[in-house]
């Protein structure tokens, strides 16, 4: 069994069953966002490196493959269990590198145990169907959901044992082999868990773990004839980028993009409810967060009340280096980058165009913190109503009519996530089926679980991980006629 110092660890590379801390390309700094300071190596794998993943993955694909679903249920299950009991451990490097909040560090992980066990049991589970024949000469027609293949897993920073739980699970319930390429500013969270899969007994090659520069890995790897699926969690951007060349190699492609979530906020919803909810939920994680409610749209009759009581919960979240506090509410945003966003979209909400009533500006010190902050009626055509903040910035906006709130609630290209409050049932149902999203949060906030789909429509996206849908997004779907050999 692997040892679990507390402090950082060594960040190596796993191929074909090997721990690898040496990258041929080099390395990068692993820095702690709430201090500022280097804490790590992370190694950048070579050509060389990455073709020897691959030729893992393919060896790897051809043995698991045939492994029988109660077995790969059974290392699933044990990788969970693992996870678990370290728990507390890797959550003290989630919290140093990405600046998470213990107690959400925890969360993020204890979720993903379960995500680990639901699709574990998903390889038990999908034997296909039977579908009754027509004629006398048939003797069935049999559907099967086959392995896709060895699949390429790119997760970001923002959730990093969950994202790439998610994927590692579907694919290896499914009986696919995997190459993890996390986000290089996390990697040791990712080698943690990779861990976990190690020592539950997974054979080598089945699970490879690669780090280096996002561009060059992911067209390396994608453009590889031995890969089969890709599934991308991250920017817009990019995913457009990585699903053109997924498509021009004929490979099945799983995004989970960007998002921009509407709340709409209806005179008939619990308001005291409501509020709380939407404060405590907007800035968690330092609204890093894909499915954060960011565009709040609020009937004019309780509009001022809620600005009022929501600037007010802003103002109090307690902001710090969380690796110091266990108090803490919001830790760090990611890298700097991120307050020059910040700032930006602050920027554009002055004068006419919107009013900063709580928080705006960095926090001056070590690390990149910036304050909770609330835009009252920003504009139309400003920053933050047309593209995702990915920070703590909340904008509320007033409506008079419903149909108002849903058009703009629907005028983005996003899709991933929205939210409403009401306590009208006829207007809850409505607001469900108009709201123009792959996922529809009705008078709750939390619209993820392991036995549910995730994932969006439009710029956000297509296809679902999580659920079932986690399992048959690494399958391919196979009928098999079988008639009488004569008459």
């Amino acid at each position: 069994m692997t040892a679990y110092p507390p402090e950082y660890p060594t960040v190596k590379m796993f191929i074909n069953g090997a721990w690898i801390a040496e990258g041929e390309a080099g390395s990068m700094d692993v820095i702690n966002p709430a201090t500022g300071q280097v804490i790590g190596q992370c190694p950048k794998a070579s050509p060389a490196q990455l073709d020897a993943a691959l030729a893992a993955a393919e060896d790897g694909f051809a043995r698991w493959s045939r492994t029988p679903g109660a077995e790969r249920y059974a290392v699933l299950r044990r990788a969970a269990e693992l996870l678990r009991q370290r728990a507390p451990d890797i959550a003290t490097i989630v919290t140093a590198e990405m600046g998470k909040p213990r107690a959400q560090a925890i969360g993020e992980i204890t979720g993903s145990t379960d995500m680990i066990d639901f699709l574990g049991e998903e390889a038990k589970r999908r034997g296909g169907r039977m579908i009754p024949a027509r004629g006398p000469q048939m003797i069935a027609q049999m559907v099967t959901h086959e392995p896709v293949g060895p699949s390429v897993l790119l997760t970001p920073w923002n959730f990093p044992v969950n994202l790439p739980a998610k994927k590692i699970a579907g694919a290896l319930a499914a009986g696919c082999s995997a190459i993890l390429k996390p986000a290089e500013n996390t990697p040791a969270s990712a080698q943690l868990l990779v861990e976990c899969f190690v020592d539950a007994g997974l054979p080598a090659g089945v699970l490879n773990l690669v780090y280096g520069d996002p561009g060059a890995v992911s067209e390396h790897l994608i453009t590889s004839p031995v890969t089969r699926k890709v599934s991308f969690t991250g920017s817009t951007a990019v995913g457009k980028q990585l699903g053109a060349l997924a498509a021009n190699h004929m490979k099945r492609f799983t995004p989970e993009l960007g998002g921009h979530a509407p709340v709409i906020v209806s005179k008939h919803a619990d308001l005291d409810r409501a509020v709380a909810m939407c404060a405590a939920t907007k800035f968690r994680n330092a609204g890093q967060v894909c499915v954060s409610p960011t565009r709040f749209l609020v009937a004019r009759e309780i509009y001022d009340r809620f600005v009022a009581e929501f600037a007010d919960r802003a103002s109090k979240i307690k902001v710090g280096d969380p690796g110091a506090d266990d108090s803490v509410d919001m830790g760090p945003l990611a890298h700097g980058r991120r307050i020059a966003a910040m700032e930006a979209v602050v920027a554009d909400s002055g004068g006419n165009r919107g009013e900063v009533v709580s928080g705006g500006k960095a926090i001056v010190g070590s690390g990149f913190f910036f304050e909770p902050t609330v835009i009252a009626n920003p504009a139309p055509d400003s920053r933050f109503m047309t593209e995702e903040p990915f920070g703590p910035i909340a904008g509320i906006v007033p409506f008079d009519a419903m149909e108002d709130a849903v058009r703009i609630a629907n005028s983005l290209r996003y899709g991933l996530a929205a939210y409403a409050f009401s306590g009208n049932l006829d207007e809850a149902y409505y607001l469900g089926r108009a709201l123009r999203a792959g996922m529809v949060g009705i008078n709750q906030l939390i619209i993820s679980s392991p036995e549910t789909p995730f994932g969006g429509v439009g710029d956000s996206g297509f296809g679902s991980e999580g659920g079932e849908e986690g399992y048959l997004a690494f399958t391919d779907t196979k009928l098999v006629m079988l008639a009488k050999a004569g008459g």
